[in-house]
């Protein structure tokens, strides 16, 4: 039987499972990273042949090869949101077909942590990144623009032409929530926010310019809270509202999360929604359909921003001319009954 594997780690290599395929080295390659040009029967013999010898790709050595790793990164501040969830399911769907690998950073809205893992994720010569928004460390802007990877920004847009871009207008949404709550009547209007990164406060912004324009506008009844998100704070933070400010008739919450938590704790105080206070959420999470009264929100295209971001950098590597650097994909105020 011959010798299996190179001389210095006895590893089977990408040769021998060419070879034992019948296949070229390319096509096997091509094979093993699920490119969708190469003929399905073709696939699975190189799939079988790489089962019997027991190969796995050696990442690193096919960047040293090739000065590229046939990976993308892609940053995000969380991996318990749904939003993202969404759009890594999204960027995978584009990326799977191709070939390439996508690998995940999740920094937990930490810069520190961010700049850490793409100095981290550069050493590896990544064919592109996906990062969400602008804001980050000059240490890593500096990185970013050295290193001459393409990289596409999600979640937000920039009027800088430089800045390859796809997602909405933050601060125009804070808005429309605003109006759409004074378009009901109501003038003791409380915003109501946790974790606080970026984006957050963009919707912040834009909700306090709508209330300022209409006259209504009262800082003390912004919650504003540095803690992760979650049902029960939202519950919390709903109380703690209340109870410094009875005369609130509607709020504005950061994400549907704690309009989940502040309906269920309105429930408890005999509170009604939308009867005292009406209520509207972001991002329209699919329990947000469910809850008891429905929660009116504002509907995001998390996943259709992955994907759109995706196809942004793959014609960046395919080197093809951008038309529009930046993506306006909007949002959709769904009404219900709170």
């Amino acid at each position: 039987m011959p010798r299996i594997g190179t001389r210095t780690t006895g590893r089977p290599t990408l040769n021998e499972v060419a070879g034992l395929a019948g296949v070229s080295p390319i096509t096997a390659s091509r094979a093993l990273r699920g490119v969708a040009s190469v003929d399905p029967a073709l696939a699975e013999r190189v799939r079988h042949a790489a089962l019997q010898l027991g190969y796995v790709a050696n990442p690193a050595a096919r960047a040293l090869a090739s000065a590229r790793s046939s990976s993308i990164v892609v940053l995000i501040p969380s991996l318990s949101n749904q939003l993202f969830i969404d759009t890594l399911e999204a960027i995978h769907g584009v990326m799977r077909p191709r070939g390439i690998e996508v690998l995940i950073g999740n920094f937990h809205y930490d810069p520190g942590e961010e700049e850490k893992l793409i100095r981290n994720y550069l050493a590896y010569q990544p064919e592109g990144i996906l990062l969400t928004g602008f804001e980050r460390s000059e240490a890593a802007r500096r990185m970013l623009a050295a290193s001459g990877v393409p990289c596409v920004h999600m979640m937000e847009l920039a009027d800088d032409p430089a800045f390859s871009c796809v997602g909405f207008s933050q601060q125009r949404a804070g808005e429309v929530a605003a109006r759409h709550l004074l378009d009901r009547g109501r003038r003791r209007l409380a915003y109501v926010a946790a974790q606080l990164d970026p984006r957050v406060m963009y919707r912040a912004e834009g909700f306090r310019h709508a209330l300022r324009a209409a006259g209504v506008y009262d800082a003390s009844l912004e919650v504003l809270c540095p803690q992760p998100s979650s049902i029960e704070l939202g519950g919390d933070l709903f109380r703690r509202l209340m109870a410094a400010h009875p005369s609130v008739d509607g709020a504005f919450f950061c994400n549907d999360d704690l309009a989940h938590g502040a309906i269920y704790e309105a429930q408890r105080q005999g509170i009604a929604v939308p009867g005292r206070v009406a209520m509207v959420g972001f991002n329209d999470l699919p329990a947000s359909a469910h809850v008891v009264p429905r929660l009116t929100s504002i509907r995001t295209p998390r996943a259709e921003i992955g994907r759109c971001a995706a196809l942004k950098l793959l014609d960046r590597l395919d080197g093809k001319a951008e038309r529009e650097p930046m993506l306006d994909l909007g949002f959709e105020l769904v009404v219900r009954e709170s």
